[in-house]
This record gives structure tokens, C-alpha cells and sequence, in this order.
């Protein structure tokens, strides 16, 4: 049995990923608590890997190693960034050859099909990050699961979920829930990947 690719995004309810150009990730129309961020770090945990383009993983560089250990921050915030610093990690990017923190770096023609490799050779969950790649993944059938949180805001434009999606894609509802704040999360499985 392989691996399974999941697509993991905070969105706004139009569906949008980022409202400002380059937000990366931190743009003030989202809700995310004390209790929705335990709830990140346990799926965090729970990944066999993450695979992430050059854009989430720049961000997340930037911000979650210097984080696992700054005492001023919250402890849902040192938990993460222990999580995503040790967990291994494959960038996928044209322009980066090396990445620190057990990460691996996949570029060229060739990435999805190399990442489908990786999936076939391992087990668990395989957490997804930035919109190319998932794109690409959900084109070449290989992305097995959308897993969105949606914040209640419309913010009427910004980057989508997916780029230029052009076929339609029929999902499967596998789980949902409430958070403080009026965060939703919903989890889908991707029919015939």
C-alpha cells in the first residue's frame, strides 16, 4: 500500500489561498487559535513527510526554526516548529539545489513523477503545501486528499486553491468540523487518484 498525497490549506470561504500577493501564508483574514493550532500540530505530527513548493517553503523557513525554541512564543507555536523542522521534507523547486532542516530537493521536468516514485515507497500521509504543486499532483492523479480549513471571511480575490483546474474533479466529504472563530475543516478524498 502507498503513501497518500494531502493537500493542506488554510482558504477563505471564495476558496482563495492568499488575498495579498506574496501574504505567504500570514495575511490577517485568518482565525487561527490556540485550539485550531493544537489541531495543525497534530496533523503536523501524524505526516510521514511533507512535500512543499519553493514559496510555502521559503515561508515556513523563515519563521518556524527560530520558533521551536523562542520562549516568548506560545507552546503551540514551539511544538510546531519542532514538528516541521524535524520532519523530513522534500522542496520541490527549480531554483533551490540544497535546503536545510531534513529536506530534500526535487526539481526538474521530471518532479511529479519522482514525487509519485516517493509515494509508492512509503506509507502514511504525505502533507501537500502551495498550490503549484498541488495542481500538478491533481493533474498527473497522483494528489489523493484535500484537506482545507476555511476561515469566514470573502476575500473576493488573491491566489486561488488550484491553478487553472480544467477538468472537473468529483471529491468524497471523508470528515468535518467546528473551531472557535468560525473555522471549518473539511476533508475529501479525490475520486479516481
Amino acid at each position: 500500500m502507498s503513501a497518500r498525497f494531502v493537500y493542506w490549506m488554510n482558504v477563505s470561504l471564495d476558496l482563495f489561498i492568499e488575498h495579498a500577493p506574496d501574504e505567504q501564508g500570514g495575511g490577517d483574514w485568518m482565525s487561527i487559535g490556540e485550539e485550531l493550532h493544537e489541531v495543525f500540530n497534530a496533523r503536523a505530527d501524524a505526516l510521514t513527510m511533507m512535500v512543499q513548493g519553493r514559496k510555502v517553503f521559503e515561508t515556513m523557513e523563515s519563521f518556524w526554526p527560530e520558533a521551536r525554541d523562542n520562549a516568548e512564543f506560545p507552546r503551540v507555536y514551539r511544538d510546531y516548529g519542532r514538528i516541521w523542522t524535524d520532519k523530513p521534507k522534500i522542496l520541490v523547486s527549480r531554483t533551490r539545489s540544497v535546503a536545510p532542516h531534513n529536506t530534500t530537493v526535487v526539481g526538474g521536468d521530471d518532479a511529479i513523477e519522482r514525487l509519485g516514485e516517493v509515494r509508492e515507497n512509503v506509507r502514511g500521509e504525505i502533507g501537500v503545501g502551495g498550490a503549484g504543486v498541488a495542481t500538478q499532483l491533481l493533474r498527473a492523479g497522483l494528489l489523493d486528499e484535500v484537506l482545507i480549513f476555511t476561515h469566514p471571511v470573502i476575500l473576493g480575490s488573491g491566489r486561488p486553491l488550484f491553478d487553472d483546474v480544467t477538468s472537473l474533479v468529483r471529491l468524497d466529504l471523508l470528515e468535518h468540523a467546528s473551531y472557535a472563530g468560525g473555522v471549518t475543516m473539511h476533508r475529501y478524498a479525490v475520486k479516481n487518484a
